[in-house]
């Protein structure tokens, strides 16, 4: 039985959004370090506008070793590379970007480690004797340490670079760990060895962390908030759902958004005080839908329409909410008479109401045709 007739050995998982030019290349590359490999590359796109998912499908007609699986309403790095992972029968696994800036040279390497000394994982770090992290600027290298280190509260491996994205598997590595993984973000493999319910035995290989070739780097500002609600979701999210406290943090911005503005219109314009209210309630539930719109639920953000229709079940929602929160308040201080407990147990009943109802009606994943 030829090597094309067997199902892949290897299975390199991509994902990408906005990748049409770099995708091509990257295939090429892989031909050429894999020869005497029996592999596949499964691109992961995440419904990108430029066509990337197009441009994988015609590769594909050429070369059965290429497949894309596309997502339609979801967004998420770290995800996708799951859905990669586990669409793939292959019994080693890689991940690794579309932008080029990983080194494609190191996949052997990271193969004859692999089952030469029966490793779980083998990581492509930028930070050992021999890798570097390129041209990268102070402050992208100051971050970079700094989401190091607080890695240290999850992983407890001790790995020189746990924020790498290039990175090889055993196939019973994933399926010991992908239930408990998080899947939020950019940072899998800190999630995964965060998941794994034993210790995994590793080994690192250097590698220089390349410019970009084309297209638009996805680094962003709420890259840093994905990671710190991935390392928050490993601390309590046994306990509390992490886009439960997202939710609650957002919340906690409304209140002194509310405060803000009935001070300036109730004591800088003197406007009435119910005016002022009901003004202000406005205004927080606009920005609170605004800020949960843009960070609580990034991986499903609303946009266009989706948009205009969010806000309005979304303030539907918590108008809702603000009478079961004064409704409740009201009966356990009548039967309690302790109004601290009272004003804490409306709020707890309002923000729960507002973000079970917001994520079933408002983010909602949309349905695919």
């Amino acid at each position: 039985m030829n090597a094309m007739a067997r199902g892949p050995e290897l299975s390199i998982i991509v994902p990408t959004f906005n990748e049409r030019e770099n995708a091509p290349m990257l295939v090429e590359r892989l031909r050429d370090v894999l020869r005497q490999e029996n592999w596949e590359i499964i691109f992961v796109d995440d419904d990108s506008t430029d066509g990337t998912s197009d441009v994988i499908r015609t590769i594909a007609q050429q070369d059965s070793r290429v497949r894309c699986v596309q997502r339609i309403g979801r967004r998420g790095l770290s995800s996708a590379c799951i859905e990669g992972l586990l669409a793939s029968s292959a019994t080693y696994l890689a991940v690794m970007d579309a932008d080029l800036q990983h080194d494609e040279s190191l996949l052997p390497k990271m193969l004859a480690a692999m089952k030469s000394e029966d490793l779980d994982v083998v990581v492509g770090s930028r930070y050992l004797e021999g890798g570097s992290v390129g041209d990268w600027t102070d402050s992208r290298l100051s971050l970079s340490q700094l989401a190091t280190r607080l890695s240290r509260l999850v992983v407890k491996a001790s790995l020189s670079d746990p924020m790498s994205g290039f990175f090889m598997i055993q196939r019973r590595t994933l399926n010991g760990a992908v239930r408990n993984m998080s899947a939020i973000g950019y940072k899998i493999l800190a999630d995964l060895f965060a998941s794994s319910p034993q210790s995994l035995r590793f080994r690192e290989l250097p590698y220089e962390f390349r410019a970009r070739r084309a297209g638009v780097s996805k680094l962003d500002s709420g890259i840093m908030w994905d990671y710190i609600m991935l390392l928050l979701d490993k601390l309590v999210g046994h306990f509390v759902p992490v886009r439960f406290l997202s939710f609650s943090l957002v919340g906690g911005v409304g209140v002194f958004v509310h405060l803000a503005v009935v001070s300036t219109l109730f004591l800088g314009f003197d406007v009435s005080f119910v005016a002022s209210q009901t003004v202000a309630t406005m205004v927080a539930m606009v920005s609170n839908f605004a800020l949960n719109n843009l960070i609580t639920y990034r991986d499903r953000r609303l946009r266009g329409w989706r948009w205009v229709r969010g806000l309005f079940t979304f303030v539907i929602a918590c108008s809702v909410g603000a009478f079961a929160n004064v409704g409740v308040a009201s009966y356990v201080f009548v039967n309690n008479r302790e109004w601290a407990l009272a004003a804490l147990a409306g709020v707890m009943v309002s923000v729960v109401w507002n973000f079970a109802v917001t994520a079933v009606y408002t983010w909602n994943k949309p349905k695919v045709a």
